[in-house]
This record gives C-alpha cells, structure tokens and sequence, in this order.
C-alpha cells in the first residue's frame, strides 16, 4: 500500500525528539571562527541586528541565539535557521549525487543509511557549540553542489553522554504504537564514541476507513466501505569511532535497519465484488559500512577519502482474495553497492580554493518476481534480471572570491557508466554524461544576497524502475520493469534573492527553469498489455520557492519564531500515448508548509504547531491515470522542561483527521481510443492522535 508514509509515521511517531520547531531541517560545514561583525543570531530574546550578508557569507550562530526556544536536539535548532531548508540528500547509487545540504564539524557523514535528520537528532543541544550557515560558496568549503548549506560544530565534550526517550502514541481508533530510543556518545583521549538503538512502531496514515465507489459513465457499478490497518517496525542499531591515524582523522561508521511491514484492507462491497480481503507484508533490511579519512598533505593541501559497502535485501508478498478476484504478488529482491571516492583540496590563497577528485562504484540488483491471478502465473516484463552498474566520476572545482561581495564557483564533473542486464532481458550499454557548472554570489549591500548558478545535472537511474512492482493489487498497481532507461537530463537555470529586514528576519526566493531531456515516466511495455518506466521524451518543468523566517517580537508574541515554505511547480511533457502535451507524472503542483514555536521561559517551556499543506500528484499510465491526494495535516505541540536533563513532550497531531484519497481511472485500451474509463475512489482517513515523550540525558 501506501509504503511512502511508513519510515515518515514510524520515526515521527516512535522518535520525536521534541524541540523548537516541528519540522525537519539542516545541519552544516565547519569552517573557522568568523569575525563577529558576521556572527549574529537571528532568534536571541535580545536580538535587533541580523548577520550581514556577504557574497560567499558565513553566519555564525551560537546556543544563546536559540536559548528562548528551549531545544533539544541539534534538529530544533537547525530548524530554526533563516533561509535554511533541509535536503537530508536522496536514496540514489553513489556517494556525490546522494548528499544533503548538512556537514557535522565540517565534513560529511560517511552513511548512506543514516538520514542527516536522524544524526542531528542523536546530537544533544548542550554539545553544539555553534551552527555556521554558508551561502553561495566559499574558499575551502565544500559546498556539495548546494548553494547554501550549514555546519553544526560540536563542543569537545570527554564525559559520558547518555540519552534515553520512551515515546507513546494513541489513534482515536484504539490503535497505539511506540518506541524506545539509546543514544550515547564517549571521548577517550582523541577518540570518540557514538551509538544509538531504536526500536519502534509507527502507525501508516496512507491506510485508513472510509467510503470507495466503482462508477462509469453509465453510473454507479459497485459500492462499499474500506477498513484498513497497518502498522511498521523499525529496529536500528547505529554505532561510529573517530580517531586520529596517520596524521589525519579517520571515522567509521556502522548502521543495520530492519524494517517489516504488514497491513491488512477489507472491502465490503454491497454488489456483486462481495468482500475482498488484501494482506501486504514487506520485509527491508539494509547493512552498511562506511569509512572517511581525511588528512592535511602540506599547509595548503589536504585529502579526503570515502569508502562504503552496503547491502539490501526486500521481500514483499501481497495477496488480494474475494468473489471475483484472486491476485497474488511476490518479489525477492537484494542489491549491493560499494563506493570509493577521494578528493584533494588545494587552499591556493585565501580568497581562492580547488578541489579535485574522482568516486568509482559497483552496484548490483539480483530480483525475482512472481504475479499469479486465479493460480496461474502471468508473466510480467522483466520479472527476473540481475543488473549490475559500474560507474566512475572525474570531478574539478574552483571557488574564487573575487571580491567581499563577490563569489564564483566553477566546476565540471563527467560520469562514465557500463550497464549489464541478465535474465528476462539482456542487454549491455554505455553511458557517458559531462556535467559542467557555475555559481556566482552578489551581495549588493548589507540586506540582500543574489545567487545564480547554471548547471547541466544527470539524474541517477532506479533499480527499483528495472524489474516489476507491485504497490497495490487492490488499486490495481502491478507493473513491469526496464532495464534499459536512461537517466533524466536536464540544464537548469537557478537564481535566488535573500533579503534580511526587521533586524531578525529573512526572505528567500528562488526560482528555476529546467530544459529536460529523457524524461523518465511511463510507457506500455513491448506487448502493450502492462505499464512500465520509460523515457518519453524532451520537456520543461519551473519552480518558485518561498522560504520565510520572522520572528514575531515585534507582532507581539515574544520569543516566538514563524518559519514558512512553500513550492510552485509547473511542468511540461508531451503524453506517448495520446500526443497531448500534460504535466510529469508523480510531480506535485504545489507544496507548503508553516511552522510556529514559541519560547516560554518563565515556565521552561515551548508549544507551537505545524502544518503540512495539502498536494495532489497524478501518474499518467497507457491504460489508466491514478491521482493521489493528500489533505491538510495540523498538529499541535507543548514541551516542558523541569531541569535541562528531562524533556517531557506532548503532541496532538492530525487535528483535522485529513483524509487520502485515492482515484484509479483505467480504461480498456490505450487512453487514446475513445472509451471511457471505469472511475475507483477511495477516500480514506486515518484518525487524530495524542503523542507523548519523555526524554532523559545522563552525563
């Protein structure tokens, strides 16, 4: 069913770390202490001054900065920053194209499986020293790609840290979930200790009770009721050393996640469907290694070297069984990936840095598939394959600060990749894609910063696309794979204006049009009977993103914080079904968010709310179109703190019990004859809920 929501509810659920704002967020990259005059903090009680900013700027900002707002966890107050929107990166194969806008004590995490969400979470309050945010580049900062990115810089702190939350929640329904969370961290001479253990359940609001009709053009064919439950559990164990070898520092990393799934729908129809019965049971279980060490050569020159293996193995069985239905779907699927990538850093002058480098990786997904209907199997494109990808990356960067209110960065990647597939489909290919760049940074006064980048980037093809899936036999979601897609292009056009005002406040505005080349999307397979991945195609997609941060002193309510964002998207591929120009599939039209916290320190406590706007995404298949919407979430919360080591957190989240509905159009043929399809909706909707934490830190 709707797994996208299972990992969101179970850890939001089972290990809400509480804190200033509801919404995840960033961390950063360490870069030396900053001259005060761009050290500001922009939600201190006494605040009336922001940092200024520069081209290629570092604003600095220390606990005192966040001390209204009482947080908890480095998350709380990255939350916090202005300008600043999390990018925990993305699931894709290698090391580069994966990471997110976050650097701890300068340098990255050496985990794939690790979310940067979930690292700031395991980082106390009490051991950051400062948070540093970076925009638009700067000598001797590796900026991943990003225009702007932040740098959480911990406090040496050689005592023992302990850290133990119990959290709870409770469905109006009757339905309960929670979890257990470890966390501690040790220093012993120059070497330090982490390690987390989570264990949790989390409640999937994709599933839920509520009305479903089967209508036509004639009229209404079926109608009845859906109940449905499903529950996932997360088991984590995370555990990571630092210490100095050779001149240099290296760290090591270790992460097991096991994640199973169950859940069970049950359709009562009043007509001739009856009672069908769906049961969906996923087991995904991820293992990783990773490694990073980082070494000064000479005064100017320096090394960076990333090495991670990690392993997946996912098995789904899902069965649906009534009256005039009998489906079933198995996949035994399991990948490997393992990474090398190293990197020079060359401080030239001060106001002038290059870095240059190059990452290999091998992966490989080994999948085995079956679909039966009435007993009987149904073949399915490419149901059994085993891919494997080799992959290699030159890159060279250039970071000059021309001048204090001037910054450009250049840069140029070029990937190579050789693609094998064996099995149901055989087949052998090349790839090769340069990917040049650049980013200059204007800060025309004090208040306003201006950022344009141009770039050529690659998307990095999913495996998951290259063999059959199922998300729903209910919803009628079973579908081929392709190995032979390839990869998204696109040139994109970016410019971004900051602009600071009430002393504290900041604006962003960011804009971007995209010129797309192989769009990935969907196709009919070579047999036309089922749905697959495939290229459609040249199109355009722009977006225009908001991002607000006001502290509200000054609109009365004091030591209070409004955080917004929200993001418009406007797309364009021509459909290879019918030949009419239509939006990308899965592309949602607008997303937002608003989030308030307010700091009450008389009575050492926090409270605000949270609220997720609504979105609508559509995917457009050959013979059926399928919109998801999702409605409004509102969740209120309140945090208390006795003493600086309890935390006691109360939530009450969906408060207007927003449904999900989902709405299946499938026709008999290709959308482009003249029929009319057969119209499935359902409109479901998962209960309000209380959620309750307490969080104690020893040491």
């Amino acid at each position: 069913m709707a797994v996208g929501f299972v990992l969101a509810a179970a850890i939001a659920q089972a290990s809400s770390e509480g804190g200033a704002a509801g919404a995840a967020s960033p961390s950063g990259v360490s870069t030396p202490a900053q001259p005060a005059s761009e050290t500001g903090c922009a939600v201190a009680p006494g605040l009336r001054v922001a940092p200024q900013l520069k081209a290629g700027s570092t604003s600095s900002f220390a606990p005192a900065c966040f001390a209204a707002s009482a947080p908890t966890t480095a998350l709380d107050m990255v939350n916090l920053l202005p300008g600043f929107v999390l990018d925990t990166g993305s699931s894709v194969r290698g090391f580069g194209g994966a990471a997110g806008n976050v650097l701890i004590d300068g340098a990255r995490p050496a985990t794939k499986g690790d979310p940067l969400d979930e690292i700031l979470k395991r980082i106390p309050a009490s051991q950051v020293l400062r948070i540093d945010v970076i925009r638009g580049g700067a000598p001797g900062i590796d900026m991943q790609g990003k225009t702007v990115i932040a740098n959480v810089i911990r406090r040496e702190d050689r005592g023992l840290k302990l850290t133990v939350q119990v959290a709870g929640s409770l469905v109006e329904n009757g339905d309960v979930s929670g979890g257990l969370r470890i966390e501690g961290s040790k220093r012993v001479g120059e070497t330090a200790f982490e390690g987390a253990l989570l264990a949790a359940s989390g409640l999937d609001d994709g599933v839920g009770d509520g009305p479903r009709t089967v209508r036509n053009a004639a009229g209404l064919i079926d109608h009845g009721q859906e109940y449905g439950h499903a529950l996932a559990w997360n088991y984590k164990l995370t555990g990571a050393v630092e210490t100095p070898v050779a001149g240099g520092r290296l760290k090591l990393d270790a992460t097991v996640f096991l994640n199973p799934y169950d859940a069970h729908l049950r359709d009562a129809f009043v007509g001739p469907r009856g009672l069908e019965l769906e049961h969906d049971h996923q087991d995904t279980d991820t293992y990783e290694v990773g490694a990073r060490y980082e070494r000064p050569i000479t005064g100017k020159l320096s090394s960076e070297t990333f090495l991670l293996q990690q392993f997946g193995v996912n098995n789904y069985d899902e069965r649906l069984a009534g009256p005039t239905v009998d489906e079933r779907f198995i996949l035994d699927k399991s990948t490997r990936e393992s990474i090398l990538r190293s990197s020079l850093k060359y401080q030239a002058t001060p106001t002038l840095n290059f870095e240059a480098g190059g990452e290999g990786a091998y992966n490989w997904l080994r999948s085995h598939t079956l679909y039966e209907e009435g007993g009987a199997p149904v073949p399915l494109p490419a149901a059994n394959v085993m891919v494997t990808e080799a992959r290699g990356e030159a890159f060279a960067t250039a970071t000059w600060r021309v001048r204090p209110n001037l910054t450009v960065e250049t840069g140029i990647r070029a990937e190579a990749s050789r693609i094998r597939s064996s099995g149901d489909v055989a087949s052998s290919r090349s790839l090769f894609y340069p990917k040049p760049r650049v980013l200059v940074s204007w800060a025309p006064d004090a208040a306003d910063q201006v950022r344009v980048r141009f770039e050529r980037e690659v998307g990095q093809l999913n495996f998951d696309d290259f063999t059959a899936s199922a998300a729903s036999l209910g919803g009628g979601s079973v579908h081929g794979g392709n190995p032979n897609l390839n990869p998204q292009q696109d040139w994109v056009a970016e410019a971004a204006w900051d602009h600071r005002f009430w002393g504290a406040a900041q604006i962003t505005l960011t804009g971007r049009h995209y010129w797309l080349r192989d769009v990935e999307d969907h196709v009919p397979d070579p047999t036309g009977s089922f749905d697959t991945p495939g290229n459609i195609g040249a199109g355009t997609k722009d977006e225009l993103a908001l991002n607000l941060n006001l502290p509200t002193d000054r609109l009365g309510l004091k030591h209070g914080v409004l955080t917004a964002t929200g993001t418009w998207r406007h797309s364009s591929v021509r459909d290879p079904t019918t030949g009419q120009m239509r939006e990308i599939s899965g592309l949602h039209h607008y997303d937002s968010e608003i989030h308030f916290t307010q700091g009450l320190p008389r009575w050492k406590a926090t409270w605000g709310f949270d609220i997720i706007g609504a979105w609508r995404e559509t995917y457009y298949r050959f013979n059926e179109i399928d919109t998801d919407r999702l409605k409004t979430w509102v969740a209120f919360h309140i945090e208390y703190k006795p003493r600086p080591d309890w935390m006691l957190r109360l939530e009450f989240d969906n408060a207007t019990a927003r449904g999900f509905e989902h709405i299946r159009e499938y026709f008999p043929g290709p959308r482009d004859l003249a029929t009319d399809p057969v119209i499935d909706t359902r409109n479901l909707h998962y209960g309000r809920l209380v959620h309750i934490a307490v969080r104690k830190t020893f040491g």
